[in-house]
């Protein structure tokens, strides 16, 4: 293979394939689909996991696991990772996360683990706060700001009822 074979029939505007037009063109007559059956058909169209009949692969394999397309997309920090990037007396944001390259992806609330050993003066704000993530930040010196945002649902000590909490610690 020599290096000028590389780009032999490749064309930079190919026409397109005129089916239909005389024996001559190699595309006459059945225009490549062949003769008779479904696939001959104008408007032919089968499912993509169709398998001729038998059990499609998709349904032989058993379903694990769920998935809640209603659920809340919840980024978390932790206390020891504040306390490796930011300086004392920062103020902790979203948007400041973001900038650091924390929590850039997309989501819906922040909450702040109490992962790590906090030493330095911080005043976090997030939507959320785990209770050891609490008492850090508090034993430090530092200010929590619990932000606004989708509150999250409790569940009452009696089966069965749940209620909408307060977008507090938790």
């Amino acid at each position: 293979m020599n290096l000028n074979d590389v780009h032999r029939g490749i064309q930079k505007h190919k026409s397109r394939k005129r089916v239909g037009r005389g024996t001559g063109s190699g595309h006459g007559k059945t225009c490549g689909r062949g003769h008779k059956g479904q696939r001959s058909r104008a408007g032919f169209s089968v499912h993509p996991t169709f398998e001729g009949g038998q059990m499609p692969l998709v349904r032989r394999i058993p379903k694990r696991g769920f998935h809640n397309r209603f659920a809340l997309s919840v980024a978390t920090v932790n206390v020891g990772q504040l306390d490796a990037i930011f300086a004392a007396g920062d103020e902790v944001t979203p948007e400041t996360l973001k900038e650091k390259s924390i929590a850039k992806h997309r989501y819906d609330v922040l909450k702040v683990l109490g992962d790590g050993e906090l030493s330095k003066k911080l005043k976090v704000a997030a939507h959320r706060f785990s209770k050891s993530a609490l008492a850090k930040i508090e034993q430090a010196g530092g200010e929590v700001v619990v932000l606004p945002g989708k509150a999250p649902v409790v569940k009452n000590q009696k089966k069965g009822t749940v209620s909408t909490g307060v977008a507090g610690p938790g």
